[in-house]
């Protein structure tokens, strides 16, 4: 049965802490820049800024890989490809599917970063018969009817979900019954999936959302700043004329229950 789950726990078999895990690539593709350019050894300090963390949390993540790094010399940069590369299980190839050949599908199909770190496309499907046999970056599409098969036949553990929301958890029911314990879900909507099966969700929908967020509040601290107005103050009404004020008082204060009371009171 499903029960929701989509991750495993916090901590892996090597007690290595699922935030950890999520960095290893940030350092993976600062360190393969570096590679290509030649660069023999690394500081926590430079490799921390090309992966946009801070040196502690670095020297802390690497300490889990049991790599420490050389006092005045740094991190030699081919060993931290290796062993990061080890770490993620890049040094062997993963077949994946992906299942939903519309735009977004077959701009997957077309991606070059699959090839270059370790994951090999065994096969496009879609559920559109005139999709059928037709090439997509090189990979012809096949029928949806034979998913079970194409996994069964290519060892397939790593599937991705490209297709509409309202097909996506019977694609992913399926995968799952095939065999697939890994899911990359492009589908605007939350899987379901038994225990032992991991989903990584990507909506790009969420994510300008939040983008937008961001830029609404920008915008309005620009405005505000150019006003004068103070953004975490909430918008009072206008306050009423405040009678004389009492022999003995100030003018900036006026008489309450409680004594003085402030012309405007905080927020």
């Amino acid at each position: 049965m499903a029960t929701g789950r989509t991750h495993r726990p916090a901590t892996r078999s090597r007690g290595i802490p699922e935030a950890t895990v999520a960095r290893l690539p940030l350092y993976l593709r600062a360190l393969t820049a570096l590679s290509e350019r030649s660069v023999p050894t690394v500081s926590s300090e430079e490799l921390a800024a090309a992966a946009g963390v801070n040196s502690a949390k670095l020297r802390k993540d690497f300490s889990y890989l049991g790599s420490y790094g050389t006092r005045g010399v740094g991190y030699d940069v081919e060993y931290l490809v290796y062993q990061i590369s080890r770490e993620l299980g890049l040094t062997q190839d993963w077949p994946v599917v992906i299942v939903g050949i519309g735009n977004l599908g077959a701009a997957l199909a077309g991606y070059g970063g699959f090839a270059s770190r370790g994951f090999r496309v065994a096969a496009l499907i879609d559920a559109d018969p005139a999709m059928t046999g037709k090439p997509v970056a090189g990979i012809p599409v096949q029928h949806s009817d034979d998913l079970e098969k194409i996994i069964e036949e290519d060892g397939v553990s790593i599937g991705v979900i490209a297709t509409p929301a309202g097909v996506a958890q019977q694609v992913c029911d399926r995968l799952v019954a095939a065999g697939v314990t890994s899911i990359l879900n492009f589908a605007p909507t939350v899987l379901s999936v038994p225990d032992g099966v991991d989903v990584r969700k990507v909506d790009l929908s969420i994510e300008l959302q939040i983008l937008a967020f961001h830029e609404q509040r920008k915008a309005g601290e620009e405005s505000n700043a150019e006003t004068g107005t103070d953004t975490d103050a909430e918008t009072e009404a206008p306050a009423a004329a405040a009678p004389p004020a009492p022999r003995g008082t100030t003018s900036g204060s006026r008489k309450g229950p409680d004594g003085d009371v402030p012309a405007v009171m905080p927020a």
